[in-house]
């Protein structure tokens, strides 16, 4: 592990690497929070129903029936 510390510490600038993988994390995390949440809850229902419904199990991307 040593190595790799040492290869590291030569890199200039590497340590802003950390930074942006964090910003990076924090914004996605960010937007699927409030993607969620605004949803709204009809939706949210019919995408639960989707695996029960049996009318889908027949029907392609298209809405044609096999």
């Amino acid at each position: 592990m040593k190595i790799v510390i040492q290869q590291l510490e030569q890199i200039n600038g590497v340590e802003i690497y950390p930074i942006i993988s964090l910003i990076i994390f924090f914004t996605f995390f960010v937007l699927v929070g409030y993607l969620v949440l605004t949803t709204p809850k009809s939706v949210i229902e019919e995408m639960s129903n989707l695996p029960l419904d049996e009318d889908n199990d027949l029907q392609d991307n298209n809405g044609i029936q096999n």
